[in-house]
């Protein structure tokens, strides 16, 4: 880090993403000193883990297109740490609208890949805009 410089950019980006790895605040405090020598408190760590909890809560309100051409509904399995670390499934839905952008509608962790998980986060999604999908395009959920 430049001189008299306490924080840099990178530095907490890099904070950012071991706490999304399911490391502790505390590891990452010892971390970063043993690294950079630089000492960032677990409450320093907890703060930048909140600022990135504020931009999770309003990716998952925004405000979603009305209509999509399809929407790809998937899971893929990640471990995840609680009490220990245990794989979980990471439910996605990705639309594609009419001009052929896609765009991730939303994300959601759950124990294990259901399509009562999809159709949970599809309501969601209709409480925020969704209004028409053409085709749902899914490996695993029988129609109905």
């Amino acid at each position: 880090m430049p001189p008299y410089k306490q924080s840099s950019a990178y530095l907490e980006e890099t904070i950012i993403q071991l706490y999304r790895k399911g490391i502790t605040t505390r590891e990452i405090a010892d971390l970063i000193e043993r690294m950079y020598g630089q000492h960032y408190s677990p409450t320093t760590v907890s703060n930048l883990a909140k600022l990135l909890d504020q931009d999770v809560q309003a990716f998952h309100q925004r405000q979603v297109k009305p209509k999509y051409v399809a929407v790809y509904c998937d899971a893929t399995f990640l471990n995840v740490r609680r009490d220990k670390v245990g794989k979980e499934a990471l439910h996605m839905l990705i639309g594609i609208d009419a001009e052929g952008y896609k765009e991730v509608l939303d994300y959601a962790l759950y124990p294990t890949e259901s399509c009562l998980n999809y159709k949970e986060m599809l309501l969601d999604l209709k409480t925020r805009g969704l209004e028409q999908v053409l085709l749902f395009i899914s490996d695993g959920c029988p129609p109905g």
